[in-house]
């Protein structure tokens, strides 16, 4: 399994070049000039220039890729344009915050959709089972803005059980006060269509000649389904929740903003308005790191659940 990692590692080195590159490309020729965003429609000619310099934007590009290639490195992307502050610290005190919503999400994501979806497999054909896929449609086609601004008006401010805005330092105090109404509504969002996939991935192994076997042995269906159907239909849940994970970064951004929770999201929001390429690209390149290192680690969860599995 060592050279198996080791070997995906060295893979990944290419990809992320590739990835450097893109970003590096996309921004300093097909993105807009950030200086004029900077400086203002008003500004003179010498203060735009002097500007380019202070950014170091008057090198040439290979300059340019160069320094780009070092921040990565050194993980010292320098200072936001828009703000000074330094794009380190400025992902130390926001991560928290975006972590603290985006993982009770995954989490809860998965202990919900995953019972559920094994009990409609068990009861499939049935009544049960046909209105929760009715009802798992209907959530599924509702805007998620529909369900925030439904939610913040019920649960806040009717029933008054959640503050609509809010935020502390206290991570305790925002699990249990600032972050269960945000989580709440991305979690009625994310199970339904999860649901449905599991459910389809459950009968699928159903339909399988193991399945038959078992039954034929006397097992009982309860028993095929918990210990046998779940256990194989494990590695294509666990490579949907690998593939979620980005996703669920992602969306953390736009609940960041519904909520004026002081994120990680928000501020790349922020960014984009401003052109802040520092802030964008440091999240661009991170992310594509960690979506690498999320498939590896899927990848490798795939022997846990399933001992037959073989690395080559």
């Amino acid at each position: 399994m060592l050279a198996y990692v080791l070997r995906r590692l060295w893979q990944m080195i290419p990809t992320l070049l590739g990835v450097i590159l893109l970003v590096f490309f996309l921004f300093k020729f097909f993105g807009g000039d950030p200086v004029e965003i900077l400086a203002g429609q008003n500004a003179s000619a010498a203060t735009i220039e002097a500007i380019r310099q202070q950014l170091g934007l008057d090198q040439p590009w290979f300059v340019q890729l160069w320094v780009f290639f070092k921040s990565i490195i050194t993980f010292d992307w320098g200072k936001s344009w828009a703000t000074n502050e330094s794009v380190a610290n400025l992902f130390a005190t926001r991560l928290p915050a975006t972590l603290t919503v985006m993982l009770p999400i995954l989490i809860l994501d998965a202990l919900l959709a995953l019972p559920l979806a094994l009990t409609v497999a068990y009861l499939r054909g049935s009544l049960t089972d046909r209105m929760v896929m009715i009802i798992t449609t209907v959530a599924l086609s509702i805007s998620f803005l529909v369900y925030v601004i439904l939610g913040q008006y019920f649960f806040a401010f009717q029933l008054g059980w959640f503050p609509v805005q809010g935020w502390s330092d206290s991570v305790f105090k925002n699990l249990i006060t600032f972050a269960p109404l945000p989580v709440l509504l991305a979690v009625m969002v994310g199970v339904a269509p999860q649901t449905r996939l599991y459910r389809s991935f459950f009968l699928d192994e159903i339909g399988q000649d193991y399945v038959r076997t078992a039954r034929a042995k006397g097992l009982t269906e309860r028993v095929v389904l918990f210990k046998h159907v779940l256990r194989n239909a494990m590695i294509p849940i666990l490579t949907n929740i690998g593939v979620q994970l980005p996703g669920i970064f992602v969306g953390a951004f736009l609940i960041e903003v519904f909520f004026s929770i002081p994120g990680l999201g928000r501020e790349i929001l922020l960014a984009v308005n401003r052109s802040d390429y520092p802030v964008i690209q440091a999240v661009t390149v991170y992310l594509a790191v960690i979506t690498m290192l999320v498939n590896l680690s899927t990848d490798l969860l795939y022997k846990l659940v399933d001992p037959r599995v073989v690395f080559k």
